[in-house]
């Protein structure tokens, strides 16, 4: 056992942690969820990046010597490469704006650094205050951490999101020949293309991945420098040039200062902002299932108009169910999402003064919504999209029999003829087709012609022929 200080008093720690003693107490304070802040991703990679990338601009500015800040910097790559992540167990959730968290690495890093000066763990070379978080506060490295962890948790989505994109253009390009009943309020409505439908899909992704990127470039200003409020107090001069270029060069971002630091450490509408893209994404894909999930139902007694990849039995007593899976886990990944939205705006909105200090929960929830559709979008799209068929014979038989079509009469002749056509083909159990001809209103070649549903899919070529129509039957002189 080891013996540690501070303002509080003093505790024994075991020997082989590189933690101290304020790890210990914010581990004990804060076991509450079971969730570490190691496992906020790429969260404590972020905070041991600008510890190195301080260590060096400190260096550059003759207020660290050179020696210890390469034991910190090459303390820190062994955090970055994950050597040390059962170093790490404070919860996610904790009090103190994130100062717990900040203290971890500072600890865990002085220690590691002492280490690799003196053989032992300790503070005689390397202090976690002193030089680990040199030129530095928990309220300007926090947030900073914040955004870039949460920049390359947003470029790991945008990475899946093309291979989705992808695959719904190829749907649209494939189905083009494909005329099914269109469907509004559940009801029945006119022909379209299942290609028309999906280029509905398709034309949301492409918005969010673009919207997605724009928000994500409001992650490279980071507040870094300026220390508890805002003023930079105890940075030395010169460290706010060095230490942008040192980060920019550890992470191959092009990360920079913001424009008002008294911004930077007040505010969070930048994951509001952020967030409510990846809320508008969740809600989009989740849409998006529950139509498969309804045009897939049945396959018997239900629409069966999509079919979609069996991944696994669905039932542990009717054999031979399957059920749409992977639509429904992208359901509850949204609501999940649409609660963590709630809980980042609470948290902005309840910031006070000079710091927000509800940053944990922000970072908490905003980087599981990161991962949560990083992994969705790409086992949604490998596992159900990609592989899915469309039922084209029950897709033209729906289109052939609804008594929407009815909507070409009244457009030829008027409302009024339209619906009495509807409502006798409706109550009879017959085609609008039969009726019309029944009612005289068309010859067989006409009703195969002008009440064909792929024609109605085309609004340049149902127009025109709506114009022929009126004048072939003597309505238009």
């Amino acid at each position: 056992m080891r013996k540690e200080v501070d303002a509080l008093g003093e505790m024994e720690l075991p020997n082989e942690v590189y933690y101290g003693i304020q790890t210990e107490r914010a581990r004990q304070n804060f076991d509450v969820s079971g969730i570490t802040h190691y496992q906020a991703p790429r969260y404590i990679w972020a905070v041991a990046a600008i510890k190195m990338a301080a260590a060096r601009a400190n260096a550059r500015v003759d207020a660290l010597e050179q020696e210890i800040a390469d034991a910190i910097c090459q303390a820190a790559q062994e955090v970055m490469d994950g050597k040390h992540a059962d170093q790490f167990p404070i919860d996610m959730y904790q009090g103190g704006g994130g100062t717990s968290t900040n203290m971890n690495v500072n600890e865990v890093i002085g220690n590691r650094a002492n280490e690799i000066l003196t053989g032992a763990k300790g503070c005689d070379r390397v202090h976690p205050n002193t030089h680990v978080n040199m030129g530095q506060s928990t309220n300007d490295v926090i947030p900073a951490a914040m955004k870039v962890s949460t920049w390359f948790n947003l470029q790991e989505l945008l990475g899946n999101m093309p291979a989705l994109i992808s695959t719904l253009q190829t749907k649209v390009d494939s189905y083009k020949h494909i005329v099914k009943l269109g469907r509004t309020c559940i009801q029945d409505a006119v022909p379209m293309t299942m290609a028309q439908q999906f280029s509905g899909y398709l034309s949301l992704a492409e918005r969010m991945h673009q919207k997605i990127s724009a928000a994500a470039q409001d992650c490279l200003e980071l507040p870094l420098g300026a220390t508890a409020v805002g003023t930079g107090l105890s940075a030395r001069d010169g460290y706010l040039e060095c230490v942008y270029p040192e980060l920019q060069e550890i992470t191959g971002a092009d990360f920079k200062p913001e424009h008002n630091f008294f911004d930077g450490l007040q505010n969070g509408d930048t994951y509001v902002d952020i967030h409510a893209n990846l809320k508008k994404l969740a809600m989009g894909l989740s849409k998006f299932a529950t139509d498969l999930r309804i045009m897939s139902s049945g396959p018997r007694a239900g629409m069966n108009e999509v079919v979609l990849p069996a991944v696994q039995p669905g039932s542990s007593i009717m054999p031979g169910k399957i059920n749409p899976v992977m639509p429904e886990l992208v359901n509850q990944i949204c609501y999940q999402i649409c609660g963590n939205d709630v809980a980042i705006g609470m948290a902005v909105e309840g910031g006070e003064l000079d710091l927000n200090v509800w940053e944990p929960v922000i970072i908490k929830n905003m980087g599981e919504s990161c991962t949560l559709l990083t992994n969705t979008v790409k086992l949604f799209n490998d596992k159900c999209v990609a592989g899915l068929e469309i039922n084209e014979e029950v897709c033209r038989k729906y289109a052939e029999d609804t008594t929407a079509l009815s909507t070409m009469i009244a457009a030829i002749y008027d409302y009024p003829t339209g619906s009495r056509v509807a409502k006798k083909a409706f109550k009879e159990g017959k085609s609008v087709g039969a009726v019309t001809l029944e009612e005289g209103l068309m010859t067989e070649a006409q009703v195969k012609e002008y009440l064909d549903p792929m024609l109605m899919t085309d609004p340049v070529a149902s127009a025109l022929a709506v114009r022929r129509a009126r004048r072939e039957l003597g309505i238009d002189g």
